[in-house]
């Protein structure tokens, strides 16, 4: 008969083997993005993974540019969202991969940034209005 010391320390030996020789089985994980591509998320949450030749772009630019003054650089913490709607990110590829004459790149951007001004200054006008009905 083996003694209760011996048998404690035999199985205490054993647990330090069956700790050692377990093995993980871990699933690689897929990359968030390609190598050479960038995330960005529209305005409707559409998730986009674009070349980072795009960045060279006047079109990016310009995005960049409107998501800043909109967004702040504050929001640089989570995800990267332009401000336009999957529709034109789409359209806005498809022109850069195309390889289009650059004033219609421009005439897009013309676009981007007078829609903008425009649904700005009605954002102003219905604020100024509301507050002149409050005060009455």
């Amino acid at each position: 008969m083996i003694s209760t010391k011996k048998l404690i320390k035999m199985a205490k030996k054993w647990q330090r083997i069956a700790i050692a020789s377990r093995k993980r089985i871990s699933w690689p994980r897929p990359p968030l993005t390609d190598k050479g591509h960038f995330v960005v998320y529209t305005t409707d949450g559409r998730r986009f993974m674009i070349p980072l030749t795009c960045l060279k772009a006047d079109i990016f630019r310009e995005l960049f540019r409107m998501a800043e003054e909109e967004y702040g650089i504050a929001a640089a913490s989570g995800p990267i969202t332009l401000p336009c709607d999957s529709s034109l990110m789409e359209y806005a590829i498809s022109m850069i991969q195309k390889h289009v004459a650059k004033d219609l790149e421009e005439a897009l951007i013309a676009s981007l940034c007078s829609c903008r001004y425009s649904t700005l200054v009605e954002h102003r006008e219905q604020t100024s209005q509301q507050f002149l009905i409050s005060s009455l």
